[in-house]
């Protein structure tokens, strides 16, 4: 097997990972894992969908991964990682559908508006 590339993108996130054959090792911005998520919750997020098509062990992953939070980067990790899983194996595609790790949560930051401190938030009134 050649290596195969995905993005995934979530809020200000972005992840590019390159999956080839080996023993399960994941490497990001050249940090194992466990050392860039020390979270066990966020370590989890993103084998997710390894470990719903049982092959943590199969794949060594190398990720480029930038902008955003913990989170976001998490999650945007999670579906390079199923994308690259549905071009390695296209019967995997309606498993990791069915979860929603194929899915691209567009969610993103509201832009602040003019006459306003945030996005939403107004000034306070004041009647006098």
């Amino acid at each position: 097997m050649e290596v195969v590339n995905a993005i995934g993108r979530r809020k200000s996130a972005v992840a590019r990972i390159y999956v080839s054959e080996g023993t399960g090792k994941i490497t990001i911005n050249k940090k194992d894992i466990t050392e860039y998520f020390p979270s066990a919750i966020l370590q989890y997020v993103v084998k997710q969908p390894l470990l719903e098509l049982d092959c943590v062990e199969k794949y060594d992953i190398k990720v480029n991964l930038d902008g955003g939070g913990f989170t976001g980067q998490s999650q945007a990790l999670r579906l390079a990682i199923a994308r690259a899983l549905v071009k390695i194996n296209e019967e995997d595609k309606k498993a990791l559908k069915v979860k929603g790790f194929l899915t691209r949560d567009s969610r993103t930051v509201e832009r602040k508006k003019p006459g306003q401190p945030k996005a939403r938030r107004r000034f306070q009134f004041s009647k006098r």
